[in-house]
């Protein structure tokens, strides 16, 4: 059976991609395990430019200067946002949250997927960034986690001690910019369907449905005047 293929763009920086993932893993078990799945995890930067640690602030704090709106909304948000994300199982502590750039996690996630390891690696930096508090943003953390999610040790000092996979990164971003990608998550699937955010797993369920019946079908012949070895 030919695989579903599955692109999706994300940031460890972003708790709706946590989200995301959890409600995808959701409607992967609602499609059966008889269906195979090309998975590709996709680099996305919220914050390019941000500096390997941010300032130390809470993230109530964090999210009002960004977003222009008072400290009680703020809180209002994340208060949101975290039940949320307990009803798909996570925990995030934002009071503990240590923000920073993302690039190096996402150079080692193209390391990953070329081990086979890119959906563990991925699992581990969301839960340690989001839930536990860890500075994703510096390369020591990242190299720990990535071990911790079955990688080479010194394959990731290697990628972290150099440029590899920074092109990689920067194909994604600029492959996301074509496709008209402006936040995330952003799923893809079956290379025709894209959703855009972290959408329940019921709508999930049904475009992996329908692109996986439409991949299954057998292509339709119709026949009409054509040009062939023996003439026109």
């Amino acid at each position: 059976m030919t695989a579903l293929r599955v692109d999706i763009w994300s940031d460890i920086a972003c708790p709706w991609c946590y989200v995301g993932k959890r409600r995808f893993e959701q409607a992967l078990q609602r499609l059966g395990a008889d269906t195979p799945i090309e998975l590709h995890w996709h680099s996305f930067e919220l914050d390019p430019g941000a500096p390997a640690r941010v300032p130390e602030a809470r993230q109530a704090e964090r999210l009002a200067r960004k977003y222009g709106m008072s400290l009680q909304q703020a809180e209002q948000r994340m208060a949101q946002l975290s039940e949320l994300a307990q009803a798909e199982g996570l925990r995030f502590d934002f009071d503990q949250l240590k923000p920073g750039n993302t690039f190096d996690a996402h150079r080692v996630l193209h390391l990953a997927a070329e081990r086979g390891k890119q959906d563990a690696v991925k699992e581990r930096f969301l839960r340690g960034y989001l839930c536990e508090g860890e500075p994703i943003g510096e390369r020591e953390v990242v190299a720990r986690l990535a071990r911790e999610a079955g990688l080479d040790a010194d394959e990731v000092e290697s990628t972290l001690s150099s440029s590899a996979y920074a092109d990689d990164v920067r194909a994604d971003e600029a492959q996301a910019a074509a496709l008209g990608i402006h936040g995330v998550p952003f799923f893809v699937i079956g290379q025709r369907y894209g959703i855009s955010g972290a959408q329940p797993a019921e709508l999930l369920s049904r475009a992996l449905q329908k692109a996986q019946a439409e991949l299954a079908a057998e292509p339709e012949l119709v026949e009409g005047a054509a040009c062939g070895p023996d003439g026109c």
